[in-house]
C-alpha cells in the first residue's frame, strides 16, 4: 500500500492511560490525528485529553473496560459521531501474568485471553464496516516478540500474543479485498505501568527492566510503520535474533529459553 499521512486521520486507540498507548495518543495527536482514546481509568484519560487539547489536538474520551461489548461499540460510534468515520484502529490494551502455568488457575488464563485477544478481535469486527469507508484504513495490533517465540513463566501472555499474531495474518489476507491494511507491531520488553499491573507477580524476575524499550520509542516506530504502509515490525535486534533462532534452530531455542528464560 502507498504511504499515508496521519494528519487529519481519525483513530481509535485502546489502553491509553499509560505506556505505549499514552505515547501513541500524544505523538499521533501532534501529527494532526483526531483521536478517540480508551482505558479503564477515566481520570488518567482526562489528563491525557487535556494535554492533547492544550497543544491544539482533537480528542474524545471513551472510558471503560475493552472487554465490555458496549464499550467497544461506543468507541466506534463515537468516532463516527464526532469525526464522521474511522481510518485507524489501534488495538493496544493488554495485561500480563507471570508465574508457572501449572501453579495458576483457569481464571488467570481466561482474563489474559479476554483482554489481549478476544477484546481486540471483537473490536476489530465491530470496526470493519466503518473502517471500510475510511481513508486508507488500517488495523494496528500491538503484540509482542513473544507472539513469535514463547518463553517460560509467561505462558498465558505468550498464548494471547500468538493468537493475536495468527489473527493479524489471517484477516490481513481477508481485509485486503476491502481495502483495509493490518499492521502487527512486535516490541520486546517495554518499560511501562504494564509491569505494575500484571495479574500474578509470582515470578521474582518480573522487574528485570534494564534493557527495556521506552514507550516513546515503540510509539514512534509504530507511527512510522503506519505511515510507510508496513505489514509487520519487530522492534529490536534481540527480538529478531530470537525469532530467527527459533525458525532456524528450534531445538537450540528450546534449550536456551528453558535454561535462561
Amino acid at each position: 500500500m502507498a504511504r499515508r499521512s496521519i494528519d487529519g486521520r481519525r483513530a481509535i486507540i485502546t489502553g491509553c492511560s499509560s505506556g505505549i498507548g499514552q505515547q501513541l495518543a500524544l505523538q499521533m495527536a501532534d501529527r494532526g490525528c483526531r483521536l478517540v482514546i480508551n482505558a479503564r481509568r477515566e481520570a488518567k484519560l482526562a489528563e491525557l485529553a487535556e494535554q492533547i487539547q492544550h497543544h491544539g489536538g482533537q480528542v474524545v474520551i471513551v472510558a471503560g473496560d475493552v472487554t465490555d461489548p458496549a464499550v467497544r461499540q461506543q468507541m466506534v460510534e463515537t468516532a463516527e459521531r464526532e469525526f464522521g468515520g474511522l481510518d485507524i484502529l489501534v488495538n493496544n490494551a493488554g495485561i500480563g501474568a507471570l508465574g508457572p502455568f501449572a501453579d495458576a488457575d483457569e481464571d488467570r488464563l481466561r482474563r489474559v485471553m479476554e483482554v489481549n485477544f478476544f477484546a481486540p478481535a471483537e473490536l476489530t469486527r465491530v470496526a470493519i464496516p466503518v473502517l471500510e469507508k475510511g481513508d486508507q484504513p488500517i488495523v494496528v495490533n500491538v503484540s509482542s516478540v513473544l507472539g513469535h517465540r514463547a518463553v517460560p513463566i509467561k505462558s498465558e501472555y505468550c498464548a494471547s500474543k500468538f493468537a493475536m499474531h495468527g489473527l493479524a495474518d489471517s484477516i490481513r489476507a481477508e481485509l485486503v479485498h476491502r481495502g483495509i491494511q493490518v499492521l502487527l507491531v512486535s516490541p520486546s520488553t517495554t518499560s511501562s505501568e504494564f509491569f505494575d499491573n500484571v495479574i500474578d507477580k509470582s515470578s521474582a524476575d518480573y522487574r528485570q527492566m534494564s534493557k527495556a524499550q521506552s514507550p516513546e520509542y515503540v510509539a514512534r516506530r509504530t507511527i512510522k510503520a503506519i505511515e510507510k504502509g508496513k505489514h509487520e515490525i519487530i522492534l529490536s535486534w534481540s527480538g529478531w535474533g530470537l525469532v530467527w533462532l527459533d525458525r532456524l534452530f528450534p531445538k537450540l531455542a528450546d534449550r536456551i529459553v528453558a535454561r535462561y528464560g
